[in-house]
């Protein structure tokens, strides 16, 4: 039996922690600007229920699965673009936060990119 293990190239590892880390931080903070920082309405808002969609590529990003990472580089311009218009439209702290926002969004982007990028690099290598 060949127990011959790949090597993961360490900026790919970087790539998949900086992409969890981006996402989950979209969900944390999308919740708390709702419900407590900064809600549309006293008491906290059903925009909270917009994490929801951010939920579902969870699992295939923690699983490595590459399909997620593409599918979740186009689903964050969504939320990019609603942080970029809050960010002009609301008035601190929702400016702020908004701001926080788009620069997850950002950080998600290119990581979900490099990691796409470099795991199909490095299986060219491996050919």
């Amino acid at each position: 039996m060949n127990t011959e293990q790949k090597t993961i190239p360490p900026l790919v590892t970087t790539t998949r922690i900086l992409a969890v880390g981006s996402l989950l931080g979209l969900i944390v903070l999308g919740l708390a600007w709702e419900l407590f920082l900064a809600p549309l309405r006293p008491g906290g808002s059903w925009l909270a229920l917009k994490v929801l969609p951010l939920c579902i590529p969870l699992a295939g990003l923690l699983k490595n699965r590459m399909y997620t990472y593409r599918w979740v580089s186009l689903l964050v311009w969504i939320y990019f673009t609603e942080g970029a218009v809050r960010a002009y439209s609301d008035k601190a702290p929702g400016n702020y936060l908004a701001m926080i926002e788009v620069a997850l969004c950002l950080i998600l982007f290119v990581a979900c990119a490099l990691h796409v990028r470099l795991r199909f690099q490095s299986v060219k290598k491996e050919i």
